[in-house]
């Protein structure tokens, strides 16, 4: 498959708008709280340093006030300073603790926000990516793209263990029939060559009937009695959003 410089192009650019659009209406709001409390942190030791300033005041205005009393002067000033230091320190571990909860939050929420962005992003490609393809294969003969398909076909069936093969080929037992289905309807001379060929795989004189899907996009389905085989574009693409999804939604 060839690298469509066009698409990866467009790609780019919508995620780097993507990442814009975070950065301004998510990380900056953030970012913002972040600054205000900080600024009422700071503000709130501003507060705390004010408070011990006015004890240590106080007891300055006490001890020249009582002189007299040194044992009582002493034995104040330890009590306000103490005070005041178990305050200030209460205070500023309080509000490191607010910081903290509101800085991992933020971080969670802008960690959550940027997967839930990429996997948008991964889906809106696999969609363009499908879109773009399914052009440029309409532009390919109808025959070409049938002898792909029938190519794959064989490759598929012919690594598969005896066993395996075996089952499949007793599920066409007693006139069942192989539905086929294509994103497109095969040519005759193409349809006539998938009989000869899946006959030599699959046993002489089987049943077979071809069906059109146009959502397959590209590929084809090998539709058993009881068992399916997905070659197609259309599951190729839905294995990968559920891998997206698995990784959105971790167990």
């Amino acid at each position: 498959m060839r690298l469509d410089w066009w698409t990866f192009a467009l790609q780019t650019v919508n995620f780097a708008i993507l990442v814009w659009l975070l950065h301004r209406f998510l990380y900056k709001p953030v970012l913002r709280m972040i600054d205000a409390r900080r600024a009422e942190v700071q503000h709130q030791y501003d507060e705390a340093r004010l408070t011990e300033e006015a004890a240590k005041a106080r007891l300055a205005e006490l001890e020249g006030q009582r002189a007299a009393i040194a044992a009582e002067r002493r034995a104040a000033l330890e009590a306000a300073a103490k005070e005041a230091r178990q305050l200030a320190e209460t205070r500023r571990a309080q509000t490191n603790r607010e910081l903290q909860t509101l800085l991992d939050t933020g971080r969670k929420t802008l960690a959550a926000e940027r997967e839930r962005a990429l996997l948008e992003v991964q889906r809106i490609a696999l969609d363009l990516g499908a879109e773009f393809a399914q052009r440029l294969l309409e532009e390919v003969p109808m025959p070409l793209r049938a002898e792909a398909w029938m190519t794959r076909i064989e490759q598929y069936l012919n690594a598969l263990a005896g066993p395996e093969r075996e089952g499949l080929k007793r599920q066409l037992a007693n006139g069942a029939s192989l539905v086929i289905v294509t994103a497109a309807s095969l040519p005759a001379a193409a349809s006539d060559s998938w009989r000869e060929r899946l006959s030599l795989l699959l046993g002489e004189g089987i049943a077979l009937t071809f069906e059109v899907q146009p959502e397959l996009i590209a590929g084809v389905e090998l539709r058993f009695p009881t068992a399916v085989v997905h070659l197609s574009w259309k599951d190729t693409l839905a294995l990968m959003r559920i891998a997206g999804d698995s990784r959105a939604h971790p167990h």
